[in-house]
């Protein structure tokens, strides 16, 4: 598992201390020489400070994402806010690559906030639409994964593939247009 954080909040709480500072020194010069802007400086000032501690607080880790090699993109279609959530996958994907995507899902999901049900654990399915025929589409769902609702790195998640689901999708490729 790879860690991203990539929005560089600490090079912007760097930047606006260095800018808090200037301002704080601005104002005490505009004081000790009584220049008409000095209160809007203090205005400016503690603008500046309520900024830089926003930007800090952003820069603790609020928006760390762990990425799962092999993952392909998914979209979630359903969420009741607790304990089940459906995601929908291309009807191309591979084991390798369903497994790999619904730990990302596990990991992308998880929240304290969630409500558990009797055994704790949230529940990820895995679908993709098929079209047995034109103008037909059927829901295949072909894998799913539960972890725990308490453990943020839950290294107990059971990830089960649905095999003989993930064989029929090879009968439903896509029907060539005219």
């Amino acid at each position: 598992m790879e860690t991203l954080t990539s929005l560089g909040f600490s090079t912007y709480t760097q930047w606006s201390i260095i800018a808090t500072v200037v301002f704080f020194l601005l104002a005490i010069v505009a004081f000790i020489f009584k220049w008409g802007i000095r209160f809007r400086l203090v205005g400016i000032t503690g603008f500046m400070i309520v900024l830089t501690v926003g930007l800090f607080g952003l820069g603790l880790g609020l928006f760390e994402r762990t990425e799962i090699p092999g993952a392909v993109r998914f979209s979630r279609v359903y969420d009741n806010g607790g304990n089940q959530v459906v995601i929908v996958v291309k009807p191309s994907i591979t084991a390798t690559e369903l497994e790999a995507t619904l730990a990302q899902a596990a990991n992308d999901y998880f929240s304290y906030g969630r409500t558990s049900g009797k055994d704790n654990k949230l529940t990820i399915r895995a679908r993709t639409l098929v079209h047995p025929e034109p103008g037909f589409s059927l829901p295949l769902y072909i894998g799913q994964v539960k972890r725990s609702l308490s453990i943020r790195d839950d290294e107990n998640m059971e990830i089960d593939l649905f095999e003989e689901k993930l064989n029929e999708l090879s009968k439903y490729q896509e029907i060539p247009k005219d």
